[in-house]
């Protein structure tokens, strides 16, 4: 009796290995990896634009409307709860992800602004953080591409065969994912003349 019992579960392993089964673990996994490193760096961004704002705040007549749309942006952004859920929720992805892209806009634009304002160029302490948040802008981009990719080797799985009967036998659906195009565009930093012209990322508005 013991010796069928092994041997079933000696062919149960293999046939949930050549399934998918094991691929379906590792994805899963990489996939977790690489959303946490997407949020570290996205909370990366959030904990700079505080001192980022209070260094311009101090520029005489600086475009208080920036200001407020980059402060409004930023609470948005860490409103949400970035839950393991939320990586298996269409729709609750979309709005994360809309809000770090409204984030990236009006951080995109203070910069842009900033240009404006020679005693900001020359404040050691603002060009600083900026640097600061343009290193992260392409932390966060590579973070997102693994991600990106880790989504799309787990989507392939789900849907090709038979890979995907053990999706259906197990429950696992296709995730969503971030839209590369516009994501990419909205990460780029505005390209800054010194001379005084900026140059916003093709696809930007």
């Amino acid at each position: 009796m013991r010796r069928l019992l092994s041997g079933l579960f000696m062919v149960a392993a293999l046939a949930l290995s050549g399934c998918g089964y094991n691929t379906f673990q590792r994805s899963d996994e990489q996939i977790k990896a690489s959303w946490s490193e997407v949020l570290n760096q996205y909370q990366r961004r959030a904990d700079l634009v505080p001192n980022l704002v209070n260094t311009v705040k101090g520029e005489t007549a600086f475009e208080q409307e920036t200001l407020t749309k980059v402060v409004e942006a930023r609470a948005k952004a860490t409103s949400i709860q970035a839950t393991p859920a939320l990586i298996n929720d269409p729709q609750a992805f979309q709005r994360f992800q809309a809000a770090q892209g409204e984030l990236t806009g009006a951080l995109s634009r203070l910069l842009a602004v900033s240009e404006n304002y020679p005693s900001l160029k020359s404040n050691q302490g603002f060009q600083e953080l900026r640097a600061q948040l343009e290193g992260t802008e392409n932390r966060i981009t590579v973070a997102r591409d693994r991600y990106i990719q880790a989504v799309r080797d787990y989507n392939v799985a789900v849907r090709a065969f038979p890979s995907n009967l053990t999706a259906m036998v197990f429950g696992y659906s296709v995730k969503p994912n971030f839209e590369v195009a516009d994501e990419k565009a909205l990460a780029v930093p505005p390209t800054v003349d010194l001379g005084g012209t900026t140059k916003k990322p093709e696809g930007s508005r």
